[in-house]
């Protein structure tokens, strides 16, 4: 979320529920299988239970997940796990709430535990806990996260912090690489072996000796561009290709003027097919890496915050 200033959408901007349903049923009808609700924070979204059982009635759709901080997943987590939703993935960068509060300014480490507790007796299978870890900051918590982890049935992953629009405080420095943290992680565990599988999600997968299997996202270091299968679609309609790409496709101006189910998907595969996206790669390859995004170009464009678009 932004440092300050948060401008709210207003709401004719937004999506309704039908309109995020007719695009999903576009996207399925051109191959997509997966679709994940993302933020900000969607359990923000009034009603948001609704939204989950009218996707969840597509046959085409394989898996609908659900990435949240988890301040408010006590609350509906039953409600979202009888709607349909099948997995969620809820951020959790440090176990200590004194840590908690400097990094997502909000006193509610307490709810974010209880919501990660509500998601496991609501019956939630295959859950994910994401960290982010920076360097000098909770990079001292890998093993106690995993530990943590393993009491909710959940498997932990860690996250390379990445320099995408809105992280106006990145810089290489700040960086805790995915080598450091398996360095770490042996000397607590011992040997870490790597997780063989066909995949095209971005953890890369490790088991410990005792068979706890975590992942790690390392973006920053050893981006995956080139097996990226992922596309966001924002809140009021916008449809970005990459977390660093500076435009996207307005689908709610084409959906809102009439454009016919036909035509919106061959804008859709056009996009998709000629797509050159290579963004974290681009950003790997620069001799002099800074800030992406300066907070004044954010302020002129909020679309290119990371809040925006989804993890």
């Amino acid at each position: 979320m932004p440092l300050e200033d948060y401008t709210w959408l207003p709401r004719e901007e937004l999506l309704t529920f039908e309109e995020i349903n007719k695009l999903v049923d576009v996207f399925t009808e051109l191959g997509v299988t997966r679709v994940r609700l993302t933020g900000g924070e969607p359990l923000l979204r009034r009603d948001l239970p609704v939204l989950v059982r009218m996707l969840a009635a597509n046959a085409a759709l394989r898996d609908i997940a659900l990435t949240t901080n988890g301040t408010l997943l006590a609350e509906h987590a039953t409600a979202l796990r009888e709607a349909g939703l099948g997995r969620l993935t809820i951020s959790l960068d440090t176990l200590r709430p004194d840590r908690f509060q400097a990094l997502v300014r909000q006193d509610s480490h307490s709810e974010v535990l209880d919501g990660i507790e509500a998601a496991r007796i609501a019956g939630f299978r295959g859950t994910k806990i994401d960290a982010v870890i920076l360097r000098g900051l909770n990079d001292d918590e890998l093993s106690d996260l995993i530990e943590y982890g393993r009491t909710q049935e959940a498997e932990v992953r860690f996250i390379e912090y990445m320099d995408v629009g809105g992280a106006t405080e990145w810089s290489p420095e700040k960086v805790y690489s995915r080598a450091e943290m398996l360095a770490s992680l042996e000397k607590r565990y011992g040997s870490i072996e790597a997780v063989t599988e066909d995949s095209s999600a971005p953890a890369e997968r490790f088991r410990l000796p005792d068979g706890t299997v975590f992942g790690i996202i390392a973006s920053t270091t050893a981006p995956f561009c080139k097996k990226c299968d992922r596309s966001r679609l924002t809140a009021d309609g916008l449809w970005y290709l990459c977390l660093y790409a500076r435009q996207g496709t307005d689908l709610r101006k084409m959906l809102r003027g009439g454009a016919s189910r036909a035509d919106i998907a061959a804008e859709i595969a056009r996009t998709w097919t000629g797509r050159t996206d290579r963004g974290a790669e681009m950003r790997l390859a620069q001799a002099q890496r800074g800030i992406f995004v300066p907070v004044e170009k954010l302020r002129q464009d909020t679309h290119l915050e990371m809040h925006t678009r989804g993890g």
